[in-house]
């Protein structure tokens, strides 16, 4: 079982009573390759509106969640939120563009991937695109994420055997967020994380929201043009539900103690 990597000085807030890391991009993968270097655990995760939501009401999920080493903002939706609530976050760190940047670590430094999820056809697809993109990355293993739960054992000793240096589970939550902090002290690999849907949009199998869209908030809004019957109640429900917890804390900072609450007043 490998050593946990201890974040010196973390910058950890409370967010809507959800813990994150006010970390920006390059900070984030400064310590993902530190752990690396050092071959020490570090659970990773990502926050979005969707996710915040649904770990209010999931306990599995909201353990998974908080228990992470490193939990980045992936939203625009909660970056404003922060912000509106005086935390100061920086940027948005999106796990699709933190994957990214770290494969660029692993072509660099030497490190080995293992990809879990996706259809067989669609993660071939984006093994082959990632061998274009970063022609010196050496690939630990690679499975698609169609499994039963009796058969995560098999696969958590696979990647074991594989020995990789960094774990990237492409699979949907709350399934990828429990699968990683099961088997984080089983499979000994130093960074895990889960990314959803970035190795079909990798691999061109869907296609990601412009630029301009994923700044202004509006990236939830062209994945449910893609899906719409998949993904119009969830966003549809989830947004309200979080702008509503938004409005009551802002209403919480704004209304006085003395005026929330009559203990202590006299008649």
């Amino acid at each position: 079982m490998l050593k946990r990597f201890t974040i010196a000085g973390r910058r950890r807030s409370d967010f809507l009573g959800c813990p994150v890391d006010l970390y920006d991009m390059q900070e984030s993968v400064e310590l993902i390759s530190g752990a690396m270097r050092r071959r020490e655990r570090l659970q990773h995760v990502v926050i979005n509106v969707a996710k915040l939501v649904t770990l209010k009401r999931n306990r599995l999920l909201a353990r998974d969640v908080t228990e992470s080493d490193l939990i980045n903002i992936d939203g625009m939706g909660i970056v404003w939120g922060c912000r509106l609530l005086g935390l100061q976050v920086k940027e948005r760190v999106a796990g699709a563009d933190l994957m990214m940047e770290v494969l660029k670590v692993c072509e660099r430094e030497g490190y080995r991937p293992y990809f879990l999820g996706a259809r067989r056809d669609v993660l071939e697809k984006f093994i082959d695109e990632i061998g274009r993109l970063y022609p010196g990355l050496k690939v630990a293993g690679w499975r698609d994420g169609y499994f039963s739960p009796e058969e995560q054992p098999e696969i958590a000793a696979r990647i074991k055997a594989a020995r990789p240096d960094c774990l990237f589970v492409a699979i949907s939550s709350p399934i990828k967020e429990n699968f990683v902090h099961t088997y984080r002290d089983e499979i000994d690999v130093p960074f895990m994380m889960g990314v959803g849907g970035t190795i079909d949009v990798v691999s061109g199998h869907v296609s990601r929201a412009p630029v301009w869209m994923r700044k202004s908030g509006l990236e939830w809004f062209y994945r449910m043009l893609q899906e719409p019957r998949r993904l119009w109640r969830r966003y549809l429900f989830s947004n309200a539900e979080y702008a509503l917890m938004l409005l009551r804390a802002l209403l919480g900072r704004a209304i006085p103690p003395s005026l929330s609450s009559n203990e202590g007043v006299g008649p």
